[in-house]
Formats: structure tokens, sequence, C-alpha cells
């Protein structure tokens, strides 16, 4: 090696016994960064952690540079995997891998899907069925199902039940399990095709390149068994589907699909905003078209794995991927500036919780540019369809939110300059893009909550977030506003969101512990005008 290896921690969560063999995987993982970093010559040692509120403590004893994040998941709370980036960052330290954004999203099945489809990049349809309730009448996909867990990894929940050919009984009975095992949402997704295909993609010198295309061999199933990888062929090591579903790598497919395949890669690659390592899955339609099946931002590494084969095939040392992405962080520990995110966020679930804008990372501000064409005028009855539009193309507002936000801007269309709510929308080029809505805060003198904020998938980037944001401030100043208030949640996937805002001129003045669910907070920012 040319320059010093920075020291490395690598963390990793203990494993649980709900799912304990693709718990215990990541001990494999570590076992094979350790030889890695052996034989680099690299100082590194080891940290396990129960769950989230053991990592401050090991970061703050631990004199590594970096980090290498093989933490995955927490029993019972996955989400909080998604926090380690942060937590290294503020103790200093690079971390491997995505950042919190992109892990969050890639989690939640269904966020992932609407981040795809705002960026055209083409997924199966599918709905979500919440805990408690039934599956809705309307909006289900045609022809054969897959059932899963909204937020879980590793084919977890995922067997030849989960594929149901028709609704009925066996359909409800999947959803059931779903609520019953994870208490998660159930997605119940369009099941595609016959063939499927894992693209991981790695990132070397600030380029990402895609490896040779691996494809699952489903050749020895019989038309009894779903072609799936369910849990059993990912873990089950004495099952017929784990030892019938070997990889073709590189896979045997015509240079335009292969080709196709690789664009897309890239593009989920770009929207999700991934960094240093990631594997892209697929299904292939009966005409070989590819549907992005799911994105894991931090897929299996262990010597065995997928991601370790295609290394192989494309002819690049386990070493000296691992080199590559210890360097890659240590970079980012001295760049200190915000990196990639997923290109659409999202804000607080609440009915004052702004729309969070793009994510404000340096590459997107720096190339950002003032909007030229841009108008902020009174909102009136014909924004309304193209400011929902908006909002929906985020991809990240439920329904309910959707309906909340419809009832906000009636009422202010319905009473206009006499009513509680004052609604503006920004035009480009004659077009709706962006809304903003505010309104006196009850019981107060001269403080007013600045309620919703959005701009359309397809305007970001542009600086309307920011100019949506000084109108509504100047409106308040001219109605005798002294103080502006926004709410958002303290998760690590609103980061962008909370930046956007300091960045604004807010300050963090209040926090609510565990408002939206446990260990999910409201963050109150105010600003005084």
């Amino acid at each position: 090696m040319t320059t010093r290896l920075p020291s490395v921690l690598i963390l990793y969560n203990v494993p649980g016994v709900a799912f304990r063999e693709s718990d215990a995987g990541v001990l494999a993982e570590v076992a094979a960064v350790e030889a890695a970093l052996t034989r680099l010559g690299g100082a590194h040692r080891t940290a396990g952690a129960v769950g989230l509120a053991d990592v401050p403590g090991i970061l703050a004893a631990a004199p590594e540079e970096v980090v290498f994040n093989l933490v995955e998941c927490f029993p019972g709370r996955p989400a909080d995997a998604n926090d380690i980036p942060v937590l290294a960052r503020a103790f200093g330290k690079g971390c491997t891998g995505s950042g919190a954004p992109c892990l969050a999203v890639a989690l939640d099945k269904w966020q992932t899907k609407a981040l795809l489809r705002a960026a055209d990049l083409p997924t199966a349809a599918g709905l979500l069925v919440p805990v408690g309730q039934g599956i809705p009448a309307r909006g289900f996909p045609k022809g054969p199902v897959i059932v899963k867990p909204l937020a879980s990894d590793a084919s977890e929940g995922i067997d030849a039940a989960s594929v149901i050919a028709r609704p009925g009984a066996a359909l409800r009975k999947a959803v059931k399990r779903i609520h019953d095992l994870f208490r998660q949402p159930a997605l119940i997704e369009a099941f595609v095709g016959q063939r499927e295909l894992n693209v991981s993609v790695l990132e070397r010198g600030g380029r990402a390149e895609v490896l040779p295309i691996a494809e699952i061999d489903f050749s020895a199933f019989d038309a009894t068994r779903p072609r799936i990888v369910g849990y059993e062929a990912k873990w089950l090591a004495e099952s017929f589907e784990y030892r019938n579903t070997p990889r073709i790598l590189p896979a045997r497919l015509p240079a335009r699909v292969a080709g196709r395949v690789r664009s897309l890669a890239l593009a989920t690659w770009q929207a999700l905003g991934c960094m240093d390592y990631a594997r892209v899955d697929f299904r292939l339609t009966e005409t070989l078209e590819p549907v992005v099946l799911e994105v894991n931002p931090n897929p299996d590494i262990s010597s065995d794995a997928g991601f370790a084969e295609a290394l192989t095939a494309a002819g690049i040392t386990f070493d000296e991927f691992v080199e590559a992405v210890v360097t890659s962080a240590a970079a980012r520990r001295e760049d200190k500036g915000s990196e990639p995110a997923p290109s659409l966020s999202r804000g607080a679930l609440s009915r004052k919780a702004p729309d969070p804008l793009a994510a404000q990372g340096k590459r997107r501000a720096s190339a950002a540019a003032k909007c030229e064409d841009l108008d902020i005028r009174d909102s009136i009855k014909g924004d309304r369809e193209p400011i929902m539009a908006a909002a929906r193309s985020t991809g990240f507002f439920r329904d309910d939110e959707i309906v909340i936000a419809t009832e906000v801007l009636d009422e202010a269309l319905a009473k206009g300059t006499n009513g509680h709510y004052r609604s503006f929308t920004a035009l480009a080029g004659g077009r709706p893009v962006g809304w903003v809505c505010h309104g006196p805060t009850p019981c107060t003198l001269g403080t007013f909550d600045i309620y919703w904020v959005l701009v359309g998938a397809d305007a970001r980037g542009r600086g309307i977030g920011k100019a949506l944001m000084h109108h509504a401030e100047n409106d308040i100043r001219r109605r005798g506003g002294r103080l502006a208030i926004i709410e958002t949640n303290g998760r690590a996937f609103y980061e962008p969101t909370r930046q956007f805002y300091l960045h604004a001129g807010y300050h963090e003045a209040a926090r609510v512990a565990d408002f939206y669910a446990p260990g999910d907070d409201k963050i109150v920012y105010a600003k005084r005008l």
C-alpha cells in the first residue's frame, strides 16, 4: 500500500433469536472484514451492540478513525440500525456504506417503491395493508402477488406461502401472519416473472461501477414451488431451496437486456443516494423487461455471499474492496460535508409536518441555480390539482396525509385572506410546482406555524423551496408576526430536512421524546422574524 490505512472499528449487531440464522450471518461478515484488514495490515478491532443505546458509549470510547458498519438490524427495532452513520459522524468518525437517509428509504419497501416511481424507474405494482386493517378492495395488483413485511431484510417473513395466486383466505392469512409476527404493515406486491437477478454495485474513487450480473438458477423448482429467494433459500442450509438456488454468474442475458439492467442499477443507486457498495435485485417479466425488486445498501458481504462472488467475477479481490470502502469513508470524514441522500425526502408524519424539501447535500447545493422564471402568488382554485399532484410526486405522503393537505388547501382557497390559512403557490414557467401554507398559532401573540412546504419532484434543486420559505416569512412579517414555528421528525432519516431549516435560520427550540412513536421524537424549530 502507498498510504496508511485508517484505523477501523468493525461495528456489528449482536445476533438476536427471532431469526437466528439471518442474524448470525453478520458474524460471517465480521470474520471476512477482520481477515481482510489483517492481510492489509490495518489496525482494527470489533465491537458488538445489542441495541442502539449501546452505540454512543462504544463510539465515545473508540479511538478508531473509521467505523466499518455491519449493523444490519437490532431485534424488534430494525429502523434503529439506520442511525449508525449519523452517530459515527457525530463522534467524528468516517462510516462505511450508505448514509442514514438511504438506509431508511431502502428499509421501507413502500418508500422505495414511491421513490423509484417518482424517478421513472420500473417497480412492481403493490398496496400496503397497515396493522389492524383489512385488505382494500380497490387498487389490488392483477395476477399473482407476494406478501412481504414492510421493513425487514434478509427475506425474513418470505417463503412459499407468501406467494398467492388470487385474493381469498390464503391472502388474508398471509397478511395476518405479517401483522402478527412483525407488527408491521404488509406489502402486497405483484409477483413479476420467473427470473431473478442480483446486481452488485461498487464505488471506487467516487465512481460507481456495476459488477457482473448474477441470476438465480431456479431450474430445479417444479411448478409447485414459487421461484423466489425466500428465507429458506438464504439461510436454512438443509432446505431444498437453499441447495437448489445457485447463482449463474455472469447471467446469460441478451446484450440489450444486460445493458438495460446495468443502466437501471446505476439509476437506482443514484436515486437512493447509495455509497460505497450496494445490491439491486431485479425480476424479469416474460418479455425480459427488468423490474426493480429491492435495493439493499448493506448487502451480505461474507465470503460465500453473492457480493463477494461478484467481486471475484469482476477481478476485484475482497481485500481491494475493503480497502476501497474504508478509504472512501475516511475521505468523507475529512471532507466534513453533507453526504448523498435519496433524491426525494419527506417530513414528519403529522398535520403540521412540512413536506421536506430535496436533500440539500453539498453536491446538489453547489449545482442548484436560482429559478429565473419563478413566480409566487396566492393560491387559486386552479392550483388545487397541480399542488396535490406535486405532493403525490414526492412519493412520501400517505393517503391520509394527502387528504389532510387537501383539506388545508381547500379551507385556504374557500376563505382567502379572511381565513386561518395563508396559501401560496410557486410557479415555474407558469406551471404550479410548489406550495407553502402558514397560519397564526392559536392563543399566541405574533407566533405563526408554517404547516406545509412542498416542491414537486420534477422541480427540485432550483431554489424553489428556499424561495417559498422566504415568501412565507415575509408574509408573516406583514401580518405582524414575530416568530415562525416548524415541527418535524427527529429520526436520522430527516437529517437533510432539518439541515434545510437550520440553513434557513431556524434553531431547535424544543424536542418531545417518543412523540410519533417510541424513539421517534418531534422537534420544534423556531425563527425570530
